[in-house]
């Protein structure tokens, strides 16, 4: 079939919302997930398409049966989450696409309040919801675009000792209160309803990117293409956060390094990359330090220094060599 018979079979397909859940070994979590979409999708032309990453908890049986009108997708391997969410992007019709994490539970409401709003606001590429923490504590979801400064900042851990100040804190966006729609340059990829025409011109997500950074890109590239990033307090989720990557927390700490790297690597000059990668491995060393520090005078959560400990030395081998690649000329580490 042509583009031209695609875009016309879609539109003649089209519903009005598409949600796609992106599933690694998190099935009570995902079960969770799809009961909290469930009411709001069955009063509305929803979609939804469920993309498992080769789950061994029985995720994909789980779904199939309390869920027989949800679209599965088994991808067969773990593919990351931008390959495992473009498999669902490819397949999608919505008018507006949801991607939703499968340890977020979407509260009453949320979708339809998102939905309105991005119908009364056409400029708006990508809109994101308020985020709680599961004791309803405020998930820090808005981010300012990573520069040398506040990356410093963090790896001097000076956002920690100054969160309110708009000068160390500030990439988080700790000194804004978060009760006000808001234009932000990023929204973590948690939970984003994104506008057909925005994935239409700005592609779907990097595959560069296995697991984090994949927000961050796709972010820079919607404004870039003029579409803006929108934060919406009045709609909201919660996200217990860490569900997969708790399975296996250093290897995914090192993924978080690499992310960035790569990120870095496409949307900024060597010098600035290079700068940003000795910030990243002074980060790790404080982060050792630190975490030595705090092993030492409070043995009694010993265990999780030593996980920090352990994934500072991990993130830090991993920038050594990655540095020894440049050295010799190959970047085979970001590949």
């Amino acid at each position: 079939m042509s583009a031209g018979g695609d875009l016309v079979a879609r539109a003649m397909t089209m519903v009005d919302l598409s949600v796609i859940v992106v599933n690694w070994n998190t099935v009570q979590f995902l079960l969770e997930c799809l009961r909290s979409i469930t009411p709001e999708a069955i009063r509305h032309p929803t979609e939804i398409l469920v993309v498992d990453n080769g789950s061994t908890d029985g995720s994909p049986e789980a779904v199939a049966t309390e869920f027989p009108n949800v679209t599965l997708i088994q991808s067969g391997s773990n593919l990351g989450f931008a390959r495992a969410n473009n498999l669902a992007l490819r397949r999608s019709s919505g008018r507006y696409v949801c991607l939703i994490n499968p340890d977020v539970v979407v509260s009453e409401g949320c979708l339809n309040r998102m939905r309105t709003y991005m119908d009364e606001h056409l400029s708006i590429g990508i809109l994101g919801p308020k985020i709680l923490n599961c004791d309803s504590t405020l998930q820090l979801t808005c981010w300012k675009f990573p520069s040398v400064w506040n990356s410093l900042c963090r790896a001097l851990a000076l956002d920690a000792m100054f969160p309110r100040s708009a000068l160390f804190g500030d990439w988080l966006m700790r000194s804004w209160a978060h009760d006000t729609v808001k234009r932000v340059d990023i929204l973590s990829g948690c939970f984003w309803m994104i506008r057909r025409e925005t994935l239409d011109e700005v592609g779907l997500l990097g595959e560069e990117f296995f697991l984090y950074g994949e927000d961050m890109d796709y972010c820079k590239r919607s404004w870039q293409k003029g579409w803006e990033i929108v934060y919406l307090p009045d709609a909201t989720a919660v996200h217990y956060g860490g569900a997969s990557s708790s399975l296996l927390p250093v290897r995914f700490e090192v993924e978080r390094v690499k992310a960035a790297l790569q990120y870095w690597r496409k949307h900024h000059g060597r010098a600035a990359h290079a700068a940003y990668s000795a910030i990243s491995l002074l980060h790790q060393v404080r982060r050792i330090l630190q975490g030595a520090v705090r092993y030492v005078f409070n043995p009694s959560e010993k265990n999780k220094f030593l996980m920090d400990i352990h994934a500072g030395v991990a993130c830090s081998l991993f920038l050594f060599r990655t540095f020894a690649s440049w050295r010799s000329g190959s970047l085979r580490e970001l590949q």
